[in-house]
């Protein structure tokens, strides 16, 4: 594993999202998947270790919610850098059949776009 950071704002579209819902449209269970699967994740982090290295979700898997629902954001240079977690993750969503969406950088009101002049 290197010590590279996941890109910033202007490369988000290389995240996508693993939906707490089945392609059947169920909510996926248990209620704790994304936080227990971001565990997994979590040595996966640049300049991990010290004392409280097992605190912090990796800037590669972390939760969040989106739309009310359970979701993990998975960033793809973890395929470069770990590719067996990369891996891990992409079956573990292709296993309990969750859906995968690709996410997109949209810009607060008032901010600039990446790359706008």
């Amino acid at each position: 594993m290197t010590d590279q950071a996941p890109p910033k704002d202007a490369e988000l579209a290389g995240e996508f999202f693993i939906l707490g819902i089945t392609n059947k449209g169920k909510t996926f269970r248990p209620s704790d998947w994304a936080e227990r699967l971001c565990g997994v994740m979590a040595c996966y982090c640049p300049g991990s270790g010290g004392p409280n290295a097992h605190l912090k979700f990796s800037p590669y898997v972390y939760p969040t919610v989106v739309n009310g629902t359970k979701a993990v954001v998975v960033n793809r240079s973890l395929q470069k850098i770990e590719p067996m977690a990369y891996h891990f993750v992409i079956s573990f969503a292709k296993d309990n059949d969750m859906q995968v969406v690709d996410a997109c950088f949209v810009p607060l009101p008032g901010e600039k776009k990446p790359g706008a002049a």
